[in-house]
């Protein structure tokens, strides 16, 4: 059985910083790319970033670009996002997917074609 459990969510001031994990169980963790979303209350989903199965590749929504990083750990079957300057923008579930992937470098920015996610994690960013 396939899961995703993310932590680190939490309440920080703006400016403040964030780490928030993905633990992967029941894939090989290294075959898949992995992603993270976002979701804010009263709007859709949307991309935040995504790394490549060997951890070379990232991409960035513009919006977090400079202040978000995506690292992982194929060892420990756990991605990451350091979470930088946040602002009550920033506020919102965010959630890790994990999408097979036969290439080793590429990365995917759309949510449709993610295969498993998680539960999602409570991030909110105070004024």
């Amino acid at each position: 059985q396939v899961q995703l459990v993310e932590s680190g969510g939490g309440l920080v001031q703006a400016g403040g910083s964030l780490r928030l994990s993905c633990a992967a169980s029941g894939v090989t963790f290294s075959t898949y790319r992995m992603g993270w979303f976002r979701q804010a209350p009263g709007k859709e989903r949307k991309f935040v970033g995504s790394i490549s199965r060997n951890g070379a590749t990232t991409v960035y929504a513009d919006s977090v670009k400079g202040r978000f990083t995506i690292s992982r750990d194929n060892a420990k079957n756990t991605v990451y996002l350091q979470m930088n300057s946040l602002s009550p923008e920033d506020t919102a579930v965010y959630y890790c997917a994990a999408d097979l992937s036969s290439s080793e470098t590429a990365v995917s920015t759309r949510s449709a074609l993610y295969d498993y996610w998680g539960q999602g994690t409570q991030v909110t960013v105070s004024s």
